[in-house]
């Protein structure tokens, strides 16, 4: 099923993503990201499907038929380096900043800012052409909401 969206992440020189592709892309960076310390907690997936039905104007259905789509493809694919890049070149850098909050979300969504999430995080941003600053400043929006 996502043979096709995984040869183009995984091409030497892959193209921009369509709109569904990409945002199955970043549904799946969420799932990367909220399962990187080992508890894919209840709250993170109901935090993961608030952004989704937010971010793309989805209803809760569609939001965790989008979710459970990412779960697959996040298992399957290789390398969170394939995501970020596709993400970084399917999204202008306003919105990618929108990404990395959407990721701050998530990893704070359980109240624990655990090491492997924050080490992940930090490494991601950066690959979405993200700097520390922009971040920072995303998680600190996130928190204060």
């Amino acid at each position: 099923m996502f043979a096709d969206l995984l040869k183009r992440l995984t091409a030497p020189e892959p193209q921009a993503l369509p709109y569904d592709d990409a945002r199955l892309a970043l549904a799946a960076l969420l799932v990367r990201l909220a399962r990187s310390d080992g508890d894919y907690a209840e709250v993170e997936i109901a935090n993961i499907e608030h952004v989704l039905k937010h971010r793309y104007a989805v209803s809760e259905t569609e939001a965790r038929a989008l979710r459970q789509e990412a779960e697959q493809l996040e298992a399957e694919a290789p390398d969170t380096v394939r995501f970020t890049r596709a993400i970084k070149d399917a999204v202008p850098y306003d919105d990618r900043v929108g990404v990395v909050e959407a990721l701050w979300a998530v990893v704070l969504a359980d109240g624990v800012r655990d090491e492997e999430e924050d080490a992940l995080i930090r490494m991601v941003a950066p690959m979405l052409g993200v700097n520390d600053r922009d971040s920072n400043l995303a998680r600190q929006r996130v928190q204060q909401a």
